[in-house]
């Protein structure tokens, strides 16, 4: 199957996973709004929730997929499921004492993921109690990412990506329930919404392990042990997860300073789930399918191909985010006041919301080519690196939103998040570049200024069109109206950005049908 072609198919999971978060968060924000039970709700989801984005996302993919690869092909799918089980046992019995510990001591651990909460003693409670709840779904996603790891190695790449839709559906149910029942802005709606989260996390387990059943790869438990195979993975696993995980690390980080604020949790939250939409349908796509593709191209000695996929990532990439960047950076506030002004979301979270998501847009380029730039290292089993990278990434992030936010106050933050994925994305970039991994060809070179150039005359085109009828987007019209605005408004962007790449033949029909024919 064609780079493209799998990619599509992810990536379409994934829009219908994220167009069902929209619907979910749509339903938060008039349910919790940004008061003191969504802040706790964020804080409970938000760090079971990393384990999903570190482990469903790639990241520990970093270091499985090729070791797993690796036996699938030289020794076959008996010893490759042998060692998927080994280290399965090994991944359940750590997050089995993980969980236990964290359970324990979760009051402790509240004063580190959300410090500012303290001063709120029952904001404190219920986020400790929300977080118990919440925290098992970390076992389940990333025994989830196990299992998901296997089926990507064996080009079935599906139902790992339509495995986070069960989530989104959940959750739907569970908000409509609570709107049915009238519970409202309570803490027992907050609780009814942490176990909805782990109730989907054990539903995604049980559909992916039937998966992996089907296609005769069933993982079945065994004592753990610390075999070679186990100590190869750690080798490269932790780095591996440290490296893949940044902007999520990143995340966590913004979270825990934006504790400080009132509300300002929430609103970091909210402008997250916008721009994670690009973000998951194009960058984690082509993460997911371009790393399984550089490690059987490597084992080939196929040099050109490698350099081919790369490029072509990165080119795919940009088309995309580079204009969906520049787009959200235009228009934030049409945005997130038709998406979630409405209920307990008022206008001041709106406009709270908008310029967080504007500082988060500008590093959307960034958080993709990190995952493009990532398996190329991954791929050669060097994962440290990476890691180092990373490591400089979170210190510069830590330090930017502690001096930021004194100024901006939550926007800082956001500001730092995307420096510190600027900075990560340069690294692995020019290392790669500098170790001859990695040649930009003519074609990028070409393509990539026609991007940009587009990129800007849509973005100011439709900046320009948004304070012409911004006065359109307030509460007193109609949602119809404003969502009709709003559509208007995408829809010139589209048509500028669209229409000027055919002319320019940025995009070519005959190629797009090319990528998606399965390859010989």
């Amino acid at each position: 199957m064609s780079l493209l072609r799998s990619a599509f198919t992810v990536g379409g999971f994934t829009m219908a996973s994220r167009v069902l978060g929209f619907i979910r968060d749509v339903l938060l924000a008039a349910v919790v709004g940004t008061g003191p039970v969504a802040d706790a709700f964020v804080v409970a989801f938000r760090f079971p929730n990393l384990f999903r984005r570190l482990f469903g996302e790639g990241a520990f993919n970093a270091a499985f997929v090729p070791l797993f690869a690796k036996r699938l092909e030289g020794d076959g799918p008996v010893l490759a499921r042998n060692f998927a089980e080994e280290v399965m046992a090994a991944l359940l019995f750590t997050l089995l004492v993980v969980l236990a510990i964290a359970e324990i001591a979760m009051p402790l651990l509240m004063y580190v993921i959300a410090p500012g909460f303290a001063d709120d003693p029952e904001k404190f409670d219920l986020a400790v109690t929300m977080t118990r709840i919440a925290f098992p779904y970390l076992l389940f996603m990333s025994l989830v990412a196990l299992i998901a790891g296997v089926l990507n190695s064996l080009h079935r790449f599906a139902v790992a990506a339509a495995a986070p839709i069960v989530l989104n559906i959940v959750m739907i149910g569970v908000l409509g329930l609570i709107t049915y029942a009238g519970w409202g802005n309570t803490a027992r709606t907050g609780q009814a919404l942490v176990w909805g989260v782990c109730f989907a996390g054990l539903a995604q387990l049980v559909m992916l392990w039937i998966a992996a059943a089907r296609a005769d790869m069933p993982l079945l438990l065994r004592r753990p042990k610390l075999t070679p195979g186990v100590r190869r993975l750690v080798t490269l696993g932790i780095p591996g997860i440290i490296a893949g995980g940044i902007t999520q690390f990143n995340i966590v980080i913004s979270t825990i300073i934006a504790s400080l604020q009132d509300s300002a949790p929430s609103w970091l939250y909210y402008a997250d789930r916008i721009y994670q939409l690009p973000l998951g349908v194009v960058g984690v796509a082509i993460g997911i399918v371009l790393l399984p593709e550089l490690a059987r191209r490597l084992r080939a000695g196929d040099s050109e191909g490698v350099s081919n996929s790369q490029n072509r990532s990165v080119e795919f990439a940009l088309f995309l985010t580079v204009p969906a960047a520049i787009a959200l950076m235009a228009i934030p506030y049409p945005i997130i006041q038709v998406l979630f002004e409405r209920g307990q979301f008022g206008a001041d979270d709106t406009l709270a919301t908008a310029n967080a998501l504007a500082a988060f847009a500008a590093g959307l380029p960034a958080f993709v080519l990190i995952k493009i730039f990532s398996p190329g290292f991954f791929a050669r089993e060097d994962t440290k690196t990476p890691m180092y990278f990373a490591g400089i990434s979170v210190a510069i992030n830590v330090v930017v939103a502690l001096v930021l936010f004194t100024w901006f106050r939550h926007v800082g933050i956001a500001i730092a998040t995307t420096l510190a994925g600027w900075a990560n994305a340069a690294l692995l970039g020019i290392t790669l570049t500098r170790r001859g991994h990695f040649q930009a060809d003519a074609r990028l070179r070409r393509n990539l200024a026609i991007t940009l150039a587009l990129s800007l005359a849509m973005g100011f085109a439709v900046f320009g069109a948004g304070q012409f009828v911004h006065e359109g987007f307030t509460a007193a019209n109609g949602l119809a109206a404003r969502a009709a605005l709003l559509a208007g408004l995408i829809a010139l962007g589209a048509g500028i950005y669209l229409g000027g790449a055919y002319a320019t033949k940025l995009i070519s029909p005959a190629d797009l049908r090319k990528s998606l024919r399965r390859s010989g």
